[in-house]
């Protein structure tokens, strides 16, 4: 029986992680999602925020903030195609704070609806990053 799985995440710029886990979680559509070896196949889209691989090497956990995306999950692989993917330990809160007021600002200044959705959606994805970032100091 197999106690590791295989996990790639890709961004459209680079690929962030590829490598054996013993356990994935990760922002699914519908809530957390935590995947094992041997998981059920599985195709969702994921929202903004954290990925959680415990590594089969060392144990340790590795996170990647994902703006959104693709999830496929096959017995062996668990594949991540993000809209954008930031490693963890490259966070920057101070970035990610201004671009939240940017959105805030955005978002009341916005003269059509398209205007205000995309500016809802670029604060979505500042606060999840604020709420991975605030995740990983945790530990």
């Amino acid at each position: 029986m197999a106690t590791t799985i295989h996990v790639d995440v890709v961004s459209a710029e680079e690929s962030i992680f590829s490598g054996d886990a013993k356990f994935v979680a990760l922002p699914g559509e519908n809530g957390e999602l935590g995947i094992l070896p041997r998981h059920t196949p599985l195709i969702t889209r994921i929202k903004p925020g954290a990925v959680r691989i415990q590594r089969a090497d060392s144990g340790e956990e590795e996170f990647v903030f994902v703006a959104g995306g693709i999830l496929e999950v096959q017995p062996g692989t668990v594949t991540v195609l993000a809209d954008t993917a930031i490693r963890g330990h490259d966070l920057d809160e101070a970035k990610a704070a201004e671009a939240k007021r940017q959105a805030e600002e955005a978002m009341k200044n916005a003269k059509s609806d398209i205007d205000f959705a995309k500016a809802q959606s670029e604060f979505a994805a500042m606060a999840a990053q604020i709420a991975a970032i605030a995740k990983l100091r945790k530990k």
